[in-house]
């Protein structure tokens, strides 16, 4: 086993998990959205059978302001999802980079070096 190949294959693993996350995170974002938009729909719903739209009038519906305070959290907790999106977009970057760095230490050691060449090979060399 070369001496890099270890370290790439570590570098390797690391890509594979940080984009993992990133389809994790963006699958969360996704199913939160849709939630919101199911509670969007429930609140729409509520205030046209109460016939009350003003969120301050003293008679809105119970329901419909629980449904908006959790379509509000839900909200919150995408923009939060957003941020470690990003954090995970940067450290999936550098850890492509670091990636390709051991990769090209990996071909650059790659070249059989005097202890590895055959000995017609060396003699050839010397003279």
């Amino acid at each position: 086993m070369k001496s890099h190949e270890g370290l790439v294959r570590l570098k390797l693993f690391q890509v594979k998990e940080k984009r993992r996350q990133l389809g994790q995170l963006d699958l969360m974002m996704g199913e939160f959205e849709r939630m919101a938009a199911e509670l969007d729909a429930q609140i729409l719903s509520e205030e046209k059978k109460a016939g009350i739209t003003d969120i301050s009038h003293f008679a809105y519906p119970t329901f419909a302001k629980a449904a908006r305070q959790r379509r509000d959290n839900l909200f919150d907790s995408i923009r939060d999802l957003k941020t470690q999106k990003d954090d995970a977009e940067a450290a999936l970057a550098e850890s492509e980079a670091e990636l390709a760095k051991a990769e090209a230490l990996e071909q650059r050691d790659g070249k059989p070096r005097d202890e590895e060449m055959p000995v017609a090979d060396r003699r050839a060399m010397i003279g």
